[in-house]
């Protein structure tokens, strides 16, 4: 077996309006020109439904390979598809929160080719009638080298549901294929190709993703093969308008995959242009271990695919009630909800982007702020401490052993002064192992803070006499000897002295 080709001699740097030149020696350099690449996407995202698309069998992953399914989604001659509702429904809510434009009327068509995960030896899509036209997602932010991403919008050609293919496995030269996934809904988003740059195509992934999430469409785990996407990349001469032959990249399992994938293929595409290669329409297959694009077959077009209306199923026509009962259920979108955070609870536009970025954690904020005094600790406790334990712990934020409810709770406890800082860490870590209330926690371990003046007073007469060189250095000028005795009096009082009255008589007792 040959060798997979090297990977290109240099990459492209790109400015900020996408235009990359090529860095790859001395004879490439000769001919160099700026270029700019034209991206456009094509995501699969599939639904979140209880059944597949046109059977009864359940829509659940990691189940036994070949155990969910049934006659009709494996193909058998003469069964017949009965349409899924809430996949429709779906769609539709898809197409709502991309500003799409709903069809009142549309159908699905036979997409015909033969591959082994294809049962049917057809796939059930849409082609010319989809559910969705049109629509846009807004991107902005920061790519992934930290730069400002200048915000722009990414149009939509078109949102379509279909049903998806099984799952080819491949291991020691034999192939296998688990029928499961056969069936399951299957939303497609298509781009116009807008994007210029790796990083704008990252964050349109992103941003796509925590839409269909708060939408409820469905999970988006690309580990999972949830969420999944082809990529088509051209290069052409900057400011020309005419586009350049169009790349599709296949085998693209993650977000930061797409992101390498398309660094080598412009890199690559512009280092053929400048040795007067020819590039030709090609379907290409992304190896992530070697870094590398390889050849998989020149493209089809969509005739070679013989698309026909689908003889089994009705044309789907869209109720005016119905459609204003999914527009009711709409949520709210994600730049609508950073903007009323920071407008609402008061928190900077940093802790806006980072508490929105999933649904179910923007909810837990927003329920432990309602329960906190101050929305803008609850955010900071949040963020530094139970997303990394989550992290550590390798949990979502809806299975945190620590309700929204307590963790105000926990701040509404350090803001009325109840305990410190220091003890509500004591209490947070507690609070995770056994899943009590911040305010069991405190009355049975007797951790409420010490506020009495005549207390903290005499805690200060102790430490002072049994550190008399700190407390001289300090009298001489030594701020620094300060704080020794402050840990000094927290010692003795277990942690439980508030720690801003220690400061304070420590100051007045060596004044």
């Amino acid at each position: 077996m040959s060798a997979p080709p090297r990977a290109a001699t240099g990459c492209p740097s790109f400015d900020a309006a996408g235009r990359g030149r090529l860095m790859s020696g001395e004879k490439a350099a000769d001919k160099a020109m700026d270029y700019e690449a034209v991206i456009g996407l094509e995501v699969h995202v599939q639904g979140r439904t209880r059944s597949k698309m046109f059977c009864a069998c359940p829509n659940r992953y990691g189940a036994e390979p070949n155990s969910l399914v049934c006659p009709v989604c494996l193909g058998y001659p003469g069964v017949l598809p009965v349409m899924n509702r809430e996949a429709v429904r779906k769609t539709v809510m898809a197409g709502l929160m991309c500003g799409s434009e709903i069809a009142s009327y549309s159908k699905f068509d036979r997409k015909n080719y033969f591959y082994p995960d294809m049962p049917k030896n057809y796939q059930i899509s849409q082609y010319d009638l989809p559910l969705c036209v049109g629509g846009g997602i807004e991107i902005s932010g920061q790519s992934l080298s930290g730069a400002p991403l200048p915000r722009k919008t990414v149009r939509l050609t078109r949102i379509h549901l279909e049903e998806d293919t099984g799952k080819l496995t491949h291991l020691d030269g034999a192939s296998g294929v688990d029928f499961n996934r056969a069936g399951v809904p299957l939303l497609e988003v298509v781009t116009e190709p807008d994007m210029r740059t790796p990083d704008e195509a990252y964050a349109f992934l992103a941003a796509l993703r925590q839409a269909m999430q708060y939408a409820d469409v469905g999970d988006c785990d690309m580990e999972k093969g949830q969420m999944r996407c082809d990529v088509n990349v051209s290069v052409r001469p900057a400011g020309a308008t005419a586009l350049g032959e169009k790349i599709e990249i296949k085998n693209l399992n993650s977000f930061r995959a797409v992101h390498r994938a398309l660094e080598y293929e412009i890199s690559r595409q512009i280092d053929a242009l400048a040795r007067g290669e020819p590039l030709r329409q090609e379907t290409r297959r992304w190896d992530d271990e070697a870094g590398v694009t390889t050849v998989m077959r020149t493209k089809e077009h969509a005739h070679d695919y013989r698309y026909f209306p689908e003889p089994d199923l009705m044309p789907i026509e869209l109720d005016a009630e119905w459609l204003a009962e999914i527009r009711e259920c709409l949520p709210e979108a994600p730049q609508s909800r950073r903007t009323r955070f920071v407008e609402e609870w008061g928190i900077t536009d940093y802790d806006a982007e980072v508490l929105t970025q999933e649904k179910g954690l923007a909810d837990y904020f927003e329920a432990a702020a309602a329960a906190s005094p101050n929305p803008k600790v609850v955010a900071n406790w949040i963020m530094t401490e139970l997303l990394r334990e989550l992290s550590e712990r390798d949990q979502l934020i809806a299975e945190s052993p620590v309700p929204p409810a307590a963790m105000g709770e926990l701040v509404a406890l350090i803001e009325d002064k109840t305990i410190s800082g220091k003890i509500a860490k004591r209490v947070f870590a507690e609070m995770l192992a056994s899943g009590k209330a911040p305010g069991v926690i405190v009355k049975e371990e007797g951790l409420v803070q010490v506020t009495d003046t005549a207390v903290i007073d005499e805690l200060v007469a102790q430490a002072i006499a049994a550190n008399p060189g700190p407390a001289a250095e300090y009298r001489g000028g030594k701020a620094n000897a300060l704080q020794f005795l402050v840990g000094q009096v927290m010692r003795l009082s277990r942690g439980k002295a508030n720690p801003q009255l220690v400061v304070q008589a420590l100051k007045d007792k060596l004044r």
